[in-house]
């Protein structure tokens, strides 16, 4: 069975790169891989706060993490697509390409923020990173845009 990786943020966007994922699985006959990457803080002690905060606020984001995969599940399960989540700690371009190897992704479906140059410059696009390096087909769903 065909494979497509949908890395999700659970911004504005995820309901579109949903409906759009849902519509290729079905097409293609797949099975849905979610995954949902943290990039872990750059923990700077200034005032004598150690790592001990960092345990327990990485547990609470991965506990709201799973609920909020378990929702996107239940809409493909309601579809009859064949789904699964994963939830990844990382850089978030090196972890889609190393997840979309790993499992011989057929498509990466993922959203566009469209944010613009000056802040791609700034902090980086993840679209973009994927699209350069993508060892497979990627579907780019737009934001909508405002007005």
């Amino acid at each position: 069975m065909k494979t497509i990786l949908v890395p999700v943020d659970f911004s504005a966007v995820t309901p579109g790169v949903m409906r759009a994922a849902c519509q290729l699985a079905k097409l293609a006959k797949s099975k849905l891989v979610l995954l949902h990457v943290v990039q872990p803080p750059v923990v700077v002690n200034v005032y004598g706060l150690g790592h001990e905060l960092l345990g327990p606020t990485l547990a609470e984001s991965k506990e709201v993490t799973t609920r909020k995969l378990g929702t996107l599940i239940k809409q493909c399960v309601r579809q009859e697509i064949p789904v699964r989540a994963v939830q990844q700690s990382g850089v978030v371009v090196t972890e889609i390409l190393a997840t979309a190897k790993r499992l011989k992704a057929t498509y990466l479906v993922l959203g566009s923020h469209g944010h613009g140059a000056a802040y791609d410059l700034i902090a980086g696009s993840t679209t973009n990173g994927v699209l350069r390096r993508a060892p497979c087909p990627v579907l780019v769903v737009p934001a909508k845009r405002r007005g």
